[in-house]
């Protein structure tokens, strides 16, 4: 089963994109004005990190959530522009929302392992 390949994609592009929150560090703000703008710029990455958790437990629900973020990403952030943008910000959590809900749909097929064992 793809149990462990998507939470490792997840996270992965989750640090991908808090890298591009860093770039405040460069405008010349205060520390009040850098420390909200950072937040802000942190925000996918919190929308993606309650996703992950949510889909650690439950993967048809999360894997949703992906899928809707990354269809989210694509008009918020307007990838649909350019294919290597959306290469880069957009596919990876629909892959990830795919892989969760695949994994999701084969856990809820799965026979139950849980045999009672019964002395006569």
């Amino acid at each position: 089963m793809l149990i462990v390949p998507p939470r490792i994609l997840a996270i992965l592009y989750i640090a991908f994109i808090s890298l591009f929150a860093l770039d405040v560090f460069e405008s010349g703000y205060g520390w009040l004005r850098t420390m909200v703008a950072l937040f802000m710029h942190l925000i996918p990455s919190f929308l993606m990190i309650a996703a992950l958790v949510l889909a650690w437990r439950k993967a048809l629900t999360g894997g949703a959530i992906f899928v809707a973020l990354g269809i989210l990403f694509t008009f918020f952030f307007r990838t649909y522009r350019e294919l290597s943008v959306f290469l880069m910000i957009s596919l990876p959590p629909l892959v990830v929302g795919v892989l969760f809900i695949i994994n999701g749909m084969a856990l809820t097929k799965a026979p139950n392992y849980k045999t009672k064992i019964t002395i006569s």
